[in-house]
């Protein structure tokens, strides 16, 4: 999967450079969709996102199995949604809430091409680290930049895992008190007061760290849309906490990222009531997780992360939907 001659020319009148070389291909992309490499251009490190679009429905292989049409055209629409992120949305996060810039972008014969910021030489090398809080203050800041916003050019209600974007693993879910209250757990979420745009994905693999840790950016933008931002908090603590550290430091966390997210709306947009956003959101906290805690039961029902302080939380969600 070569990058195309015309790409490479227009990436190199762009910069005003003359030499380009492709240096190392970094991951293979959800799939096989395509891949993510870093080239040289007049030495300088740039990184490529290289999406093949044109495959046939249903060809690409799924670890789990779910290569259905709608599962592929679900990918296609994400990888639209990232190059408008990064074309009309990105430019409007600072440094507390740190993405790639945007260089080339390229949509023709069949793929889609990004040629953004090298992030390891902008400072943030590390990857995987055990630092939940400064991308909760990322999180935080990024919620704060875009609280209200409508979700132009970008999903509609963000993150892979809602209800409406996966009929399949809904059905696949077994009967019982979950599946019966998924609609109003949607609702609950799509219906909330306070919207703002969530990450979509915003798991720790999916930021880097300056060699401090206390610094972040975060990449891949595919699911991002409108939402309740406790959906990423939640989906977050899942992906780098353990079931008793969950338990143990849930107040702890949240209270950290409500001081972040108070402090940043009350510098630009005071005019939103953060106390009655604290108290609609430190609510919908336990529903977020149940709503993930769905998906997975239906996607993949071994999945490790359906664990007790999971299951503690789609337990929080059911009672308070009865009442």
């Amino acid at each position: 999967m070569d990058l195309s001659p015309s790409f490479r020319e227009s990436l190199l009148t762009t910069l005003n450079a003359t030499e380009f070389e492709e240096r190392e291909t970094l991951q293979e992309l959800w799939s096989g969709y395509g891949r993510i490499v870093r080239v040289l251009v007049d030495g300088s490190p740039i990184i490529i996102k290289q999406i093949c679009t044109a495959q046939s429905s249903g060809s690409p292989a799924h670890p789990r199995g779910w290569n259905t049409n709608r599962s592929h055209q679900r990918k296609l629409h994400s990888y639209q949604v990232e190059s408008i992120f990064y074309q009309s949305w990105s430019q409007k996060c600072g440094n507390d809430c740190r993405v790639p810039e945007l260089i080339a972008i390229s949509a023709q014969n069949g793929e889609i091409v990004l040629a953004i910021e090298d992030l390891d030489a902008a400072g943030f090398p590390m990857r995987d680290l055990p630092s939940i809080e400064p991308c909760l203050k990322w999180l935080a800041n990024f919620h704060a930049t875009f609280i209200g916003a409508k979700p132009t050019g970008l999903w509609e209600i963000g993150t892979y895992w809602h209800l409406d974007t996966r009929p399949d693993e809904f059905a696949k879910l077994k009967a019982g008190p979950l599946k019966d209250a998924a609609s109003a757990i949607d609702r609950l979420l799509n219906q909330a007061r306070f919207q703002t745009i969530v990450h979509g994905d915003a798991k720790i693999a999916n930021f880097c760290f300056d060699p401090s840790g206390k610094k972040v950016a975060a990449v891949d933008f595919q699911y991002a849309g409108g939402g309740c931002g406790m959906k990423d908090v939640a989906y977050l603590m899942g992906s780098c906490l353990s079931a008793d550290q969950c338990a143990r430091r849930e107040d702890e966390l949240l209270n950290l990222y409500f001081g972040e997210l108070t402090g940043r709306l009350a510098s630009t947009h005071p005019e939103i009531d953060a106390e009655a956003l604290i108290q609609e959101w430190r609510q919908l906290y336990p529903v977020a997780w149940a709503d993930f805690h769905r998906f997975l039961l239906g996607w993949c029902p071994g999945h490790p992360k359906l664990d007790e302080y999971s299951l503690q939380m789609v337990s929080r969600s059911l009672e308070a939907l009865s009442k």
